[in-house]
């Protein structure tokens, strides 16, 4: 099934993302995840890409486990900065001869263990540049899917800049954007608006992140540019001796923030998994009765 396709069709996707684990131990306990996730009948799961392709192996093994061992439609993830548009064109020729239709279309991060790291000649530099690299070897093979960001990405100096490289990637072929995580939702409507001032008309679904560790979620949304109130940091600090209780506010926080969402119909919600089911399932029981059928 094509993403693209089927939120044309459905108008509404429930999606989960993973990273693919360091051990064999890990991925079994990522493929329990799964198993438990996928009576929710996910329009698909992604698995992610590690920065300079440092997960290229294990991102294609788990991606095929999924698409094999699952009834899931699978997106694989794929970064370009660090390649050569001959290894990226070979990895989606595997990708194709796999069966693998869905791909999200990254830049990527410089590679953090490689000071002064500068792409390879013949990379594609920006997303955009993959996008079309994509839409020209492999026509409508793919439907091809590409980032977003609320609150700009951390490279960016302003949202009109950053609205601007967004709408070159639309340009180039996606059919759809998945946002950065978010923690306050006037950040996503804002960003929409400004994608309509733009003549930006893609599905763009909402990341999702429930917090199940404070300090590991500050950690990453310091690196992205995502603020998470303050408020909410001060709440769920009050309970960081009480796991139970910690993560029961940080998913009603989350259930609050999704079933506003779907107040204002928007075509999906994506949920950064982190690999583990419960606080996404227990969010899942909180707003099950508000998803559209």
């Amino acid at each position: 099934m094509k993403i693209g396709q089927y939120l044309k069709e459905r108008g509404f996707s429930l999606s989960f993302e993973f990273f693919p684990p360091k051990t064999q131990e890990g991925e079994e306990e990522l493929f329990n995840t799964i198993r438990e996730l996928e009576p929710l009948k996910p329009a698909f799961v992604s698995v992610t890409y590690g920065a300079g392709g440092s997960t290229r192996d294990r991102t294609r093994r788990v991606v095929e486990r999924i698409h094999k061992e699952t009834s899931i439609t699978v997106m694989a993830h794929l970064t370009c900065i660090a390649h050569t548009k001959e290894e990226l064109l070979k990895i989606l020729q595997e990708y194709k001869d796999m069966g693998i239709q869905n791909i999200l279309a990254l830049r990527g991060d410089v590679p953090a263990n490689m000071p002064g790291f500068v792409p390879p000649e013949g990379a594609c530099r920006h997303a955009d540049e993959l996008v079309s690299l994509i839409r020209e070897n492999f026509g409508d093979w793919f439907s091809v899917g590409v980032a977003s960001y609320p609150e700009g990405h951390p490279e960016s100096p302003n949202m009109e800049w950053e609205i601007r490289y967004f709408k070159r990637k639309v340009l180039a072929g996606a059919d759809f954007s998945i946002t950065q995580m978010f923690f306050e939702n006037r950040y996503y409507y804002e960003f929409l608006e400004l994608c309509q001032k733009h003549h930006i008309h893609i599905p763009i679904i909402p990341g999702i992140m429930p917090i199940t560790n404070l300090r590991q979620v500050q950690r990453f949304a310091s690196m992205c540019g995502t603020e998470i109130p303050q408020a909410l940091i001060d709440t769920l600090s009050a309970y960081e001796d009480k796991p139970e209780d910690f993560l029961k506010v940080s998913v009603e926080y989350t259930a609050k923030q999704c079933l506003d969402l779907l107040d204002n119909r928007v075509p999906g919600l994506h949920f950064y998994t982190l690999n583990k089911s419960r606080a996404t399932l227990m969010v899942y029981e909180l707003i099950k009765d508000r998803l559209p059928a």
